[in-house]
């Protein structure tokens, strides 16, 4: 089955609350791992968007 894309807002938004909760002095080295491991997928999956986006702009404004 096929994994349904993340919107870049969505991924953005879900990095921004991660970077929140790893600021926080009461979070456990175990969560601050997970929550740092499923923070570089969102900035995976925006980075990817955003190189797509760059890719076309770039060849519309050929």
């Amino acid at each position: 089955m096929a994994e349904k894309k993340t919107s870049f807002e969505d991924a953005l938004r879900k990095l921004e609350e991660i970077s929140e909760n790893l600021k926080s002095e009461n979070i456990s080295l175990e969560e601050a791992m997970k929550s740092y491991e499923e923070g570089v997928k969102y900035y995976k999956e925006c980075n990817e968007i955003l190189e797509k986006a760059s890719q076309k702009i770039e060849t519309l404004t050929k």
